[in-house]
């Protein structure tokens, strides 16, 4: 199974990893994972600061790595919302809580361009131990660590 996933991904937190993780647990052993990792220009519209490109995609294909998953990947610039998804021939879509309107976008997007819709696979956000989701916002403004652990 081809499965695509997106994401800035910075820092690379306990979230994030169950995104990647699902999405490698769908792709099964011998399908293929396709990250979207937004460029420095798409991910300049955050609110907190980004690191670089170069190395938020070490961090990813340490991570990828690490977990030895057999499935095939690669990494892609994500220009925008959709990036490669719009026309790109793929079986399924992970996304959070968070990201599903987008999704539900782009199956919409790609039967007005005669696709066939994909499959959208939604994982829970994971929560830090005060209850709210873990993010990228929140780690940046030194309230959890990558873990979801308070920190003041």
């Amino acid at each position: 199974m081809k499965v695509m996933v997106g994401g800035t991904f910075d820092p690379l937190h306990d979230g994030h990893k169950r995104l990647i993780s699902r999405s490698f647990e769908i792709a099964g052993s011998t399908g293929t994972v396709i990250i979207g990792l937004t460029t420095d220009a798409f991910a300049s519209r955050k609110s907190h600061p980004v690191r670089p490109f170069n190395e938020r995609r070490e961090s990813l294909e340490e991570f990828i790595r690490e977990n030895g998953w057999s499935a095939s990947w690669t990494i892609q610039p994500l220009n925008d919302r959709f990036g490669s998804a719009l026309d790109d021939e793929f079986d399924a879509l992970v996304v959070s809580e968070e990201t599903l309107p987008i999704a539900r976008e782009i199956n919409m997007l790609r039967r007005e361009r005669g696709h066939q819709k994909v499959d959208i696979h939604q994982i829970t956000c994971v929560l830090a131990e005060d209850g709210k989701w873990i993010s990228s916002t929140r780690i940046y403004r030194g309230e959890i660590d990558d873990h979801g652990r308070l920190l003041s």
